[in-house]
């Protein structure tokens, strides 16, 4: 007997229809599920708030929670509303009765219901969905039927059933799901939420006290792996993150551009997005550039120990004159001694400098009301909060623990080589603090030509005065690329919530590229995040995978190679030009790769970006720069090697393999940005060089 469905509204047409149209009810449910959100999107727009609110300030938030909510609820035509459904064998939860019929549910990207409340559409992220991602024919999870929906253009085309607990049928791969996940790649980034799989599933779904490391080859979706657990972690602990904010951090801002639309396409409109940069501009403009050593030390955790001594060395622990208050006619002292032990016991206790600097005039004021009760006067709070404004305590405090400007404390450290030997002894050799040191030294921190590394010091500096906010939930993406500094500032963001941390050893293309991702954890303060790997491969043809990993013994010995399940045969080819005819002929294998269906992406090193873009020119090509959005009629993209990664397209032309490894300061670094570049292919990949190949792929 078939299951009821939640549907009534509209259930007497569905029944009609089934079984001998099972398509058209489908259809029909489509349609009926679309009429429901326009109804609840309706009812949202129809909201008068104007005397349920105090006062404006509530009428500005409300309305603005509204707005959020209206936009929400936007039917995107494009977007399948659902591309699922489970037929359980039982009512599922509590209320579950032996014998009883099964339950029926459509699976979509959020809830939908009817005029009854009934849902017509459960939200992915719900725990009734999860079965969809995780049951099998091992382990059905009490599911009868799931079955999947195939669209094109919006419209519902097809659909494919497993009968999971049916020990009769055959478990087979999924031709709606491949075909899904091999679907041309024209515009900003998709979200996966018709294809997760269950070993993704299980990191999308796993609680927000924990964080976790997600290391993942090219095409095993880590970064989509990542917003999926943004979009659940908001659905299952809404709250909670309203109130403490999500992030999610990325390598640059082609890469955020490209992403952006995967979250507002599941309803979550508010993760705000940024760079490492972003996080710490607010402390000073990048102007200047520091050479690949004097970057490395700055970016070493060692400088965090350079400058939290060079920060306390402005505390007086030794004070050598009294604090005398006068008030009225009595003058109240507090010792020499007695302020050293008051200084000595704030600096023992560790806390933030900028915190005992506050903190210091109140135990000087309450000294002083200490010997006014002696002295049989009864002195409230209003007498402490007068004293510690006195003038001889103002003083005192100045003279002890006076007040730091973290950019003038870093801008001391890096043009003062005194000051940052006394500092940094013990901790960076003689020839690491020259090799950080300015050659022409700022004259003030408005002059000052901070690099972006320097700009990290001036955010620790901050941190160490005043702590920074922390937020709920922050994703880091190609984490692999960031320095031990870079992780702290990270670090500090999340200091009382949990991080996603994505990212692959294989692809750090910076000179401090992290070695490990324990290493990396502990500089983040994550030390106990769980360590998930993926190896399935869900995006890079087989073929192409297997030609990049021939470099990971020389980029990443010890990292297992992905194995990818996609086969696209003819997917590479390698094409050895003349020097003279270089530029015409990747320009003829774009124009071959723009005959097929989807994106185009010729990526080269950043120094033949210039060459290329001319003879593209020339030759009648139109192109796109990283980031900008591709569509119908611009689907060719021109990527310097520097901003490949994170990008996919669905062919790829590279250009001159060896100008990409020589363009990077060692041969390491540049055979990283290598593996990068090879591994942006989805459908096919054309290699066309003239220079011999690096020896890996020979």
């Amino acid at each position: 007997m078939p299951a009821p469905d939640p549907d009534t509204a509209h259930s007497d047409v569905l029944d009609t229809l089934a079984p001998l149209d099972p398509l058209g009810r489908e259809r029909a449910h489509l349609t009926a599920s679309r009429a429901a959100l326009r109804a609840m999107r309706e009812d949202a727009q129809a909201l008068d708030i104007r005397d349920v609110t105090a006062n404006w300030v509530n009428a500005a938030v409300l309305g603005a929670q509204i707005e959020e909510r209206i936009k929400s609820l936007a039917d995107l035509s494009h977007t399948p509303l659902f591309f699922g459904r489970l037929d359980y064998l039982h009512v599922v939860g509590a209320d579950r009765a032996e014998g009883a019929e099964g339950e029926r549910f459509y699976i979509g990207r959020r809830h939908v219901h009817d005029a009854d409340g009934d849902p017509m559409v459960i939200d992915w992220r719900a725990p009734v969905s999860q079965p969809f991602y995780r049951a099998s024919k091992k382990d059905p999870l009490d599911v009868g039927l799931r079955r999947r929906f195939g669209y094109t253009g919006g419209e519902l085309t097809a659909y494919e059933d497993e009968h999971l607990s049916d020990p009769t049928e055959a478990a087979q791969t999924s031709k709606l799901l491949q075909a899904e996940i091999e679907r041309p790649r024209v515009g900003p980034m998709r979200d996966i939420v018709a294809t997760i799989q269950p070993e993704q599933d299980e990191i999308v779904r796993s609680g927000l006290s924990g964080s976790v490391c997600v290391q993942g080859g090219p095409g095993t979706g880590k970064t989509a792996v990542g917003l999926h657990r943004v979009a659940y972690l908001l659905y299952a602990h809404r709250d909670r993150l309203a109130r403490t904010g999500t992030l999610v951090i990325g390598p640059n801002k082609s890469f955020l551009h490209y992403i952006e639309q995967v979250l507002p396409a599941l309803g979550e409109l508010e993760v705000k997005q940024a760079t490492v940069d972003d996080l710490v501009a607010v402390h000073g403009e990048v102007r200047g550039k520091d050479d690949a050593d004097a970057a490395v030390i700055k970016g070493d955790a060692r400088m965090a120990e350079v400058l939290r001594r060079a920060l306390r060395s402005h505390v007086t622990a030794v004070p050598t004159e009294p604090v005398v208050v006068v008030r009225g006619s009595r003058r109240w002292r507090v010792p020499a001694y007695e302020l050293e032990e008051t200084v000595g016991e704030l600096l023992s206790r560790d806390i933030r400098y900028g915190a005992a600097h506050d903190a210091l005039p109140q135990r000087i004021a309450h000294a002083v009301l200490v010997r006014m009760e002696e002295a049989g006067e009864a002195p409230d709070d209003r007498v402490q909060d007068a004293v510690a404004r006195n003038p001889a305590v103002k003083a005192a405090v100045k003279a002890l623990w006076p007040a730091v400007d973290p950019a003038k404390l870093v801008l001391r450290l890096l043009s003062d080589a005194d000051f940052l030997a006394e500092h940094a002894e013990g901790v960076l050799s003689a020839e690491e603090q020259k090799r950080i040191l300015w050659a022409k030294p700022a004259r003030s921190v408005k002059s000052a030509k901070w690099s972006a590394a320097d700009v990290v010091l001036l955010d620790e500096a901050a941190d160490l005065i005043s702590r920074t906010h922390s937020l709920g939930h922050v994703v880091l993406d190609e984490a692999q690329d960031l320095s031990p500094m870079q992780y702290r500032a990270v670090g500090r963001r999340c200091s009382t919530g949990s991080a996603t941390v994505l990212g692959d050893l294989a692809q750090g293309t910076t000179p401090w590229a992290t070695a490990s991702w324990a290493q990396a954890l502990r500089h983040l303060g994550k030390p106990e995040a769980v360590v998930e790997e993926l190896t399935a491969g869900f995006r890079v043809p087989r073929d192409v995978i297997a030609y990049a990993s021939r470099l990971l013994p020389a980029i990443s010995p010890g990292l297992a190679p992905v194995s990818s399940v996609r086969e696209s045969a003819g997917a590479l080819s390698v094409r050895q030009v003349a020097a003279a005819t270089l530029p015409g002929e990747v320009v003829a294998a774009c124009a071959e790769a723009l005959r097929n269906e989807g994106s185009t992406g010729l990526i080269a090193a950043d120094a033949r970006i210039g060459e290329l873009a001319a003879a593209l020119t020339a030759a009648g090509h139109a192109y796109l720069s990283p980031g900008e959005e591709t569509t119908a009629e611009s689907r060719l993209t021109l990527v310097p090697a520097s901003l490949a990664k994170g990008l996919e397209y669905d062919y790829v032309v590279l250009d001159e393999p060896a100008a990409v490894v020589s363009g990077e300061p060692d041969e390491r670094t540049g055979l990283r940005r290598l593996y990068v570049a090879l591994t942006r292919a989805v459908s096919g990949l054309t290699i066309v060089h003239t220079a011999p190949l690096p020896a890996p792929l020979r």
